[in-house]
């Protein structure tokens, strides 16, 4: 079997779903690699380093598919790249399934069976597999560091012969993986930190890292079987704004990852609440590409409201895209090695693989994804 891993098209990702240490563990498969030529240079692995671990650098992306049975990728394809996909092949990426359906359209009508890996499973024996968590892990640091870079003050308390300058606030909005890291980020620089989640459980976490927990009053189960936060009703989502709008005035870096699998993002934070913060503050809206948490979040740029930064950046792994890269194609090798028997075949009974599948055998094979389209055909 033949892995063809391809050059991404998206303006701005610079990562790659292979990376030339990760080559191991598709060779202890007898799997084969071939690369697009210069897929991997954006997140520092030229060339050269592939063909040292053994992978085939093919010149083209005509030439790199032909004889691919898999195709790996960061970004979901575009319906050009769908349509040099062969009949039949496997596609294991990131795909948006909730999202637009025109993809999901055409890889059922080419006949590819494609995976989305944002659809793995949050049970033990995939975590080594959660691209999700990996690649929020990356967004939440890297939220704090573009935060810090944007405001007007130090993070950190500093005592000088100028004086001592005070350590700035930062609240973060959600305790999910990137929340968790842009707390502990937070920290590490100096800041004092608080953080919100209308999920009572992970309390404990947010005080293990050394920020002040703040606690709604809510009557309903803020949480579902998988562990991510629920929509909540218009009682409870006026009581969490009101607990935002006490804490906000007095910040100095907000960081907000607060989203709903499927849904818009919740809006935490009103254009009000911005206004009560101090000239020089800022808000990183990580949920920006759904919509955002901020009411003043436009996507995939920074908006200056009476001094305080808006900003809405988008894709922020891929503005550490050596990492970045690193985590995620040790992830698609985990599901790769997962999802393939010794024989090759898979098993599209297994609870991950079923999980996953979007596609196959010339149809849709999701119900969500079913119905996503069936909603956007009324």
């Amino acid at each position: 079997m033949t892995i063809a891993i391809m050059a991404e098209s998206r303006p701005g990702e610079r990562r790659v779903a292979l990376v030339p240490e990760a080559a191991r563990f598709y060779a202890k498969r007898g799997l084969g690699l071939r690369l697009e030529a210069g897929a991997g240079v954006g997140a520092s692995f030229p060339d050269g380093e592939y063909e040292e671990a053994g992978v085939a650098v093919v010149p083209g992306r005509d030439a790199l598919l032909a004889e691919a049975g898999v195709v790996l990728k960061v970004q979901p394809p575009t319906l050009e790249e769908v349509a040099a996909l062969a009949p039949g092949s496997v596609l294991v990426c990131h795909l948006d399934p909730l999202g637009p359906t025109e993809v999901m359209e055409a890889l059922a009508k080419r006949g590819v069976t494609a995976f989305a890996v944002e659809l793995i499973p949050r049970i033990t024996r995939a975590q080594k597999m959660d691209v999700l968590s990996s690649q929020a892990t990356v967004a939440g640091y890297k939220a704090v560091l573009s935060g810090a870079g944007a405001m007007t003050r130090f993070l950190p308390m500093l005592t000088t012969a100028a004086g001592t300058v005070r350590p700035a606030k930062a609240m973060i909005l959600g305790a999910g993986v990137a929340g968790l890291q842009a707390i502990a980020t937070a920290r590490r620089l100096g800041a004092v930190v608080s953080a919100f989640d209308i999920r009572p459980a992970v309390k404990e976490q947010v005080q293990s890292l050394g920020a002040t927990f703040l606690e709604a009053t809510l009557d309903e189960s803020a949480e579902d079987e998988g562990g991510y936060a629920t929509e909540l009703s218009e009682e409870q989502h006026e009581r969490e704004l009101e607990l935002i709008a006490t804490h906000i005035r007095d910040q100095d870096l907000v960081v907000t990852t607060a989203q709903i699998p499927g849904r818009p993002a919740p809006v935490l934070i009103t254009a009000e609440m911005v206004g009560t913060m101090r000239p020089g503050s800022v808000v990183v809206d990580l949920a920006s590409e759904s919509g955002g948490n901020c009411e003043l979040t436009v996507a995939g740029r920074s908006v200056d409201h009476n001094g305080v930064t808006v900003m809405g950046p988008a894709n922020l792994p891929a503005e550490l895209p050596y990492h970045a890269s690193q985590m995620y194609a040790r992830n698609l090798a985990s599901f790769v090695e997962d999802l393939f028997d010794d024989e090759g075949a898979i098993d599209f009974e297994d609870e991950i693989t079923s999980a996953t599948c979007v596609t196959h055998g010339g149809e849709i094979t999701n119900e969500r994804v079913r119905a996503r389209l069936a909603s956007a055909t009324e």
